[in-house]
């Protein structure tokens, strides 16, 4: 029966291996890149009415999809994500659209034919074309290239021949015009100067026929475009850009590459430092781990996820969250065993003590990535939906898995004498016979008094709040687009760069940045911001300039003052809503005066990561709302790791005095200060391995993880823990006032 645990561990570790092993890379191929990865671009269009007395309603939207689908079937792109939001707005995503200049002009172009006379009085539109019966080709008497059109009813043609013919030369013309507008008017030569015009072809006779040329000025490319166009059909609305972003193919590749090196680095030091401090569970967790990248994978498959630049760093920053678990149970079984349990005692209190910390930590995360799912835009979601994903995953795996594992060695009794594979010297074993049963696990921590400091840290803590409040008033925050409103060009170019040169490529096409701010290794990115919103035609002009003199990938953002209000409300609302759920939450779970003072460490965190990028002044994007959200679910991981702890020395101790809550204060700090320190420090590996390694364009993202996750650490310490106690102090006192006055009863 004990070789059979232990044949049986190796069998499931060598199942384990080779399902990752055969299965991983199909599952990471089958997830779709998003535009940030392979290139391409998303726009949100606000939905106004094409003519003056329409309406927009559901049906209305619904059509514009449809066109909009047909449009991106038209450019080649196999799978594009077009999704109506709200009541007026369409956002449309295009991944991996090799001319985007073109790709914005066949989506926005209304492509709305129409048939006039001189007096541009209308006789037929796009509603009497043929569906599908625009071709490209060639005249036989010119051989230039002309659009011919297929109509529904030959009769309704022959009667506007008949028409024409009736108004007499020089007004025998029938004006052939595109996304014709009211105040647009047939003047001769004067309307040959106005793009939306196609042609005039004079009417010698009646024409009892179906087929339509429309001649023109037109190059091969510009016919087939036209010919594309009709046959996708006309758009029944007008849009307008209010945000968009798009990314050149080369630059998504790249991100790619130094994000998965990130990626690779990072995982490795976790594997390598859970072997080193946890030796057999360490290799354990090893395995998992492996087991959790796989099943993220595969899950991500099944869901049709499309993985972006944010969601490979939630995969990364979800293995160090993965991590968490087993070092929270892997501490609490080392603790069992220095008290002089056997390994099977160990093993089995550990896990039971340790599940309530680690669902409570998992909630509390989930429920902050709920919160960005809701409140952000399309890149946000995606990374929401890979750490959510990612939590469940690391909660099935780390939990259950890691247990299994273990449970098969443990139970086989062949680690019963060997303590020292979990990572425990002999030394720091206990006699339990000689001690007592209430004595506690001896800790490298046991002499330091943590609550020895703690008014001269409360100054510190206010003191770092005040002036906190007076650099963000004195700075105010460096707004990116996304809530400022106005357009953002990032450039990665072959060869390093200076503002100067990019400043310059800028005014040779009529334009003047705001700022250029210089980054990359070798200074081989530039970041130019305008104040005002470029139109689609500039954008293309400009990524032509840049293409063509620097062999260069631009990534273009174009936010409107309405979306970035709308942003910047968002966030405020998520932020609010994930404190409010926190707080309930752990109010349940725990006692609201923990609730309290895990929100306002919470809180403390956000400040002052804001605080830090106003002094620094970091751009402050979307991410940076993400980053925060992040920090507020996953910081409060090391609150309650120690709020758990001195729950449970509370049913183990009587708390009468303020003495005696001090004393189970630090012994709480003192006995969770490792595992807080490690769940901590496994993140914060994967966070530096993305600043270091990872892409140009999550680079203040990971410096927003970094800084709130320090921070986390000293709130959990020295604000969560001492309100508390602050708190508690006041309760102990009140309690022992009552009794003293309270007479006693005959």
């Amino acid at each position: 029966m004990k070789k059979g645990r232990v044949a049986a561990f190796f069998l499931v570790t060598i199942i384990i291996g080779v399902i990752v092993g055969l299965f991983s890379n199909n599952a990471a191929k089958n997830i779709p890149l998003g535009l940030d990865l392979q290139g391409g671009f998303e726009i949100l269009y606000n939905v106004s009415p094409a003519n003056k007395g329409d309406h927009i309603d559901r049906s209305t939207l619904l059509s514009t999809v449809d066109a909009l689908q047909r449009r991106a079937n038209v450019l080649g792109v196999s799978e594009p994500n077009i999704q109506i939001e709200g009541n007026n707005r369409i956002r449309v995503q295009l991944a991996g659209v090799k001319d985007q200049n073109k790709a914005r002009e066949i989506l926005s172009t209304q492509a709305q034919l129409t048939f006039r006379d001189v007096n541009d009085k209308e006789m037929l539109n796009g509603s009497d074309l043929s569906e599908g019966g625009a071709k490209q080709q060639f005249d036989p008497n010119t051989n230039s290239p002309v659009v011919s059109v297929k109509l529904k009813d030959k009769n309704k043609f022959k009667q506007v021949t008949q028409d024409i013919l009736k108004m007499g030369v020089p007004n025998n013309k029938l004006v052939i015009w595109l996304d014709y507008k009211k105040g647009d008017s047939y003047k001769a030569e004067a309307a040959k100067q106005d793009p939306k015009f196609l042609s005039d072809p004079s009417v010698n006779e009646v024409l009892n026929t179906t087929d339509v040329q429309i001649t023109g000025n037109f190059t091969v490319k510009e016919a087939q475009n036209l010919a594309n166009l009709l046959n996708a059909g006309a758009l029944p609305v007008k849009l307008d850009e209010t945000y968009s972003t798009s990314v050149g193919a080369k630059f998504g590749q790249e991100a790619l590459q130094t994000t998965v090196l990130a990626g690779i680095i990072g995982i490795s030091i976790i594997f390598l430092f859970m072997l080193f401090f946890y030796r057999l569970p360490g290799l354990i967790a090893v395995i998992t781990l492996s087991a959790y990248i796989y099943v993220i994978l595969q899950v991500f498959d099944w869901m049709n996820g499309v993985l972006t630049l944010p969601g490979i760093a939630a995969l990364i920053l979800g293995v160090g969250m993965a991590v968490d678990a087993n070092i929270i149970t892997y501490e609490r079984i080392k603790e069992e065993i220095k008290l002089g349990k056997s390994v099977r005692s160990a093993f089995r209190a550990g896990n039971r003590r340790s599940f309530a910390t680690i669902f409570d930590s998992n909630i509390t995360t989930i429920l902050a990535g709920a919160v960005l799912f809701f409140f952000g835009t399309s890149a946000v979601k995606g990374f929401a939906t890979m750490l959510i994903v990612s939590i469940i995953a690391s909660f099935l795996t780390a939990v259950f898995l890691t247990r299994l594992l273990l449970y098969l060695l443990v139970e086989s009794r062949w680690l019963d004498k060997k303590a020292t594979w979990f990572g425990v010297k002999r030394k720091q074993i206990l006699d339990i016979n000689k001690t007592g049963p209430n004595t506690e696990a001896p800790t490298r921590y046991d002499r330091i008094d943590f609550l020895k400091y703690n008014k001269p840290f409360a100054i510190f803590s206010t003191a770092a709040v005040i002036i906190g409040i007076v650099v963000l008033f004195i700075f105010k925050l460096n707004l990116g687009i996304d809530f400022a409103s106005g357009t953002r060009v990032q450039v990665n170019a072959d060869k390093p760069l200076t503002a100067e040169s990019v400043t310059k490529e800028f005014q040779t096409v009529g334009l003047k940045p705001d700022e250029v701010v210089l980054a990359g290794n070798n200074n081989n990115t530039a970041v130019a911001r305008f104040v005002g919103v470029l139109d689609k035609s500039k954008i293309a002009e400009v990524k032509d300039q840049f293409d063509k003199n620097f062999g260069s990938s631009l990534s273009v953002s174009t936010v409107s003052p309405e979306v970035g209000k709308e942003l910047a409300r968002n966030a405020l609302y998520g932020i609010l809503i994930a404190s409010v759920g926190i707080i309930i939450y752990v109010a349940i779970r725990f006692e609201f005066y923990m609730a309290v003072a895990a929100i306002a460490s919470l809180l403390y965190d956000a400040f002052f990561i804001v605080a830090f990028f106003s002094i620094t002044r970091l751009e402050v994007d979307v991410t940076f709302i993400a980053a925060i959200l992040t920090i507020i679910g996953y910081s409060i991981n090391d609150t309650i790791v120690t709020f758990d702890r001195i729950r449970e020395l509370e049913k183990k101790y009587r708390m009468k005095t303020k003495e005696d809550l001090r004393i189970i204060m630090n012994k709480s700090l003192q006995q969770t200060f490792t595992r807080s320190v490690n769940t901590v420090l496994t993140v914060l590996i994967t966070v530096i391995c993305m600043l270091i390694f990872g892409s140009e364009s999550i680079r203040n993202f990971s410096i927003a993880l970094l800084v709130g996750l320090i921070s986390g650490v000293y709130s959990s310490l020295y604000i969560a823990v001492q309100l508390w106690g602050y708190w508690k102090g006041k309760q102990i006192e009140k309690n022992r006032e009552a009794k003293a006055v309270e007479k006693p009863q005959v």
